[in-house]
């Protein structure tokens, strides 16, 4: 049996990982500085600002995802990584320092490309390290790191507000400590552990098969020998190129399109896209609604959030230790169907106007099954069923549809909360998670235990 170098291959793992902890951090963030800065910049009372304000970023991300194809096909995964660590220092700085709400906005969108280049490249590298059986663990990682960021977030974000007394007016809210300057400080806080992610992505060997891709089998030999020795080197390297055949270093994107590629292409897209409007994303950013719907003030809003960070934390962990025993599909499987169900009686706790504790229970637990399930196991599926030759490119494209859809998401959440109110836009999210139940029982097949070359065999094979 062979021997594997855990604790390199989980270091490794875990550097590329920061991308998801900056991820997590910058995507959430947001949502307790929102009280603050919309005051500050005078959009409380305009919709379409607010949306704009939340939702810029994901033009970033957008342009990230598309950029992270090109660039990992080019350049690897390694420098890509030290990129989107740049653009997050970089991001953090300038949107706490923003004199004015479009200057707020460049530099929101500037953080979205970090994000958008660190959610294609950080799966995508650890997959392409870790041995099969563990791969669906070590991916998971990445989603671990994330809600870790979400979290720290969460708690950084309680920590920096002041109490804000129940009733408290724009005005008062505008000239506080809070409305000055605390929410500046939410942002600085992830230039912190930004900088370590630049520094440490110095010391990452590039993937061995992009290596391999790039005609660098040489190089590709030391990395895998040090995760699991001489004998499991040369298989891999075997495995690897027997998938890659003639294949240059420059993929055109229109061969994503080709017949041969065309399920396993449809199925990246539409779970990244489900994973999406599944409509969990909601709860973190524009948590103050949803519980201020619910009848909690400001500060109870700031204590709830971390309660429900803690839970996705705690749920993400149960995923890690269940995916490569209980599989991707059945995880899959379940958190569809759980939301669905959550959903429709969230959406009925709102319908027959119950406070408190009765939607924060029903949140948390939405949060968990999401936790366990898609938000994890989308990732891992992403990053292990595209072939070696179209990796890059097709991760690219997922991303891309994920971005798009968390825009999509994101920006028709007040206008579906306006119009439907919160159990109308709770039931159509239900409904959508049903829509996605059907889809995963009849396409998506199980990867659990089979290489990245297997799974090449089995969705794109020869002709």
């Amino acid at each position: 049996m062979k021997k594997f170098n855990k604790a390199y291959i989980l270091g490794i793992s875990m550097v590329s990982a920061m991308g998801g902890l900056l991820f997590g951090y910058d995507w959430v963030v947001i949502g307790g500085a929102k009280p603050f800065y919309e005051r500050f910049f005078d959009i409380a009372n305009s919709a379409n600002l607010q949306a704009w304000a939340m939702s810029s970023a994901l033009i970033g991300c957008v342009i990230g995802a598309v950029v992270s194809g090109v660039v990992s096909d080019k350049f690897g995964r390694k420098w890509p990584l030290l990129l989107s660590a740049f653009l997050f220092t970089l991001a953090s700085v300038g949107t706490g320092a923003a004199s004015s709400y479009y200057i707020f906005i460049v530099f929101r969108i500037i953080g979205g490309v970090g994000i958008g280049l660190a959610s294609a490249l950080s799966p995508m590298y650890i997959a392409e390290v870790a041995p099969t059986h563990l791969r669906g663990r070590f991916v998971s990682l990445n989603q671990m790191t994330i809600v870790i960021g979400i979290l720290a977030a969460q708690i950084i974000n309680l920590l920096i507000a002041e109490a804000v007394p129940v009733g408290a007016t724009d005005e008062f809210i505008r000239a506080s400590w809070n409305g000055q300057v605390g929410w500046r400080w939410m942002f600085y806080a992830c230039a912190f552990p930004a900088g370590a992610f630049f520094l440490l992505t110095f010391f990452l060997p590039e993937s061995p098969r992009w290596l391999m891709k790039a005609g660098k089998s040489d190089k590709a030999f030391p990395t895998l020998k040090k995760i699991g020795g001489e004998e499991f080197a040369r298989e891999e390297m075997a495995n690897i190129q027997a998938t890659l055949n003639d294949v240059s270093e420059k993929v055109d994107f229109k061969e994503l399109f080709k017949p041969k590629f065309r399920t396993v292409i449809i199925i990246g897209v539409v779970l990244a896209v489900f994973q999406q409007w599944c409509g969990i994303n909601t709860v973190f950013n524009y948590a103050e609604e949803i519980f201020t719907a619910a009848g909690y003030g400001v500060s109870d809003t700031l204590f709830n959030i971390v309660i429900t960070g803690s839970v996705n934390l705690i749920f993400t962990l149960v995923a890690m230790f269940t995916v490569d025993k209980w599989g991707r599909k059945k995880l899959m499987v379940l958190g569809s169907v759980g939301l669905a169900i959550t959903y429709i009686l969230l959406g009925s706790a709102f319908y027959f106007q119950l406070k408190g504790i009765a939607v924060l229970t029903l949140v948390i637990v939405a949060i968990a099954i999401y936790a366990m399930s898609l938000a994890p196991i989308v990732w891992v599926i992403l990053s292990e069923i595209f072939p070696n030759r179209i990796r890059g490119a097709a991760m690219a494209l997922a991303t891309f549809a994920l971005w798009i859809a968390c825009f999509i998401l994101t920006y028709t959440f007040p206008l579906l909360n306006k119009g439907l109110g919160a159990a109308g836009t709770f039931w159509v999210y239900a409904g959508i998670c049903l829509l996605g139940f059907v889809f995963i029982l009849i396409k998506l097949p199980e990867t659990k235990g089979k290489s990245l070359e297997e799974i090449e065999k089995e969705l794109a094979p020869n002709p």
